[in-house]
């Protein structure tokens, strides 16, 4: 892996989560968006249903009875004097991106691998500021100019433009 300076990192905010079933997509698939801070650019990250259904309840607020996984995992941090003080999406492996937790602890800081859903969401239940990579920008922009259309690449256009997925309660 190429080490990556702090000074290359893009800083990104979680836009939204965007999700889409038939008929456009054989199955369901679900993205979450980043958007440059202080920029134009960004990224679509394709991510699971339950990291999606986490994240996207998570930016709209909703609390649960019991802490969910996410919740879960920051209380731990915490518990042990940690904190998550940045997620790093800032590499790609076997086509997929992937991503670096910072955590400071009484040991000092600590880097972690982590899918890049995990440390999303994580990021949003912690606050902690998101930063990615230049070459994960790239790749990503390369993708999108394909001319050789995926629905996949036709699905991260889309992603960019629909509106939030949006989770609901069951009527009692």
């Amino acid at each position: 892996m190429t080490a990556i300076t702090d000074l290359e990192l893009v800083p990104m905010r979680i836009a939204k989560v965007a999700g889409f079933g038939p008929p456009l997509a054989d199955a369901n698939r679900h993205f979450v968006v980043l958007d440059e801070v202080s920029g134009h650019r960004h990224l679509a990250v394709e991510i699971g249903g339950t990291e999606a259904f986490s994240l996207a309840a998570r930016l709209q607020g909703l609390t649960f009875g019991r802490p969910m996984t996410y919740e879960f995992a920051a209380a731990l941090v915490q518990s042990l004097g940690g904190q998550l003080s940045e997620v790093r999406i800032d590499r790609l492996e076997d086509g997929a991106i992937a991503a670096t937790a910072v955590v400071r602890g009484p040991d000092g800081a600590r880097t972690v691998d982590a899918r890049a859903s995990d440390a999303l969401n994580l990021a949003a239940q912690a606050g902690a500021p998101v930063l990615v990579s230049p070459a994960v920008l790239a790749d990503y922009d390369r993708r999108l100019e394909d001319e050789d259309v995926a629905a996949g690449v036709n699905l991260l256009r889309l992603a960019l433009t629909v509106p939030a997925m949006k989770i609901t309660r069951a009527a009692p």
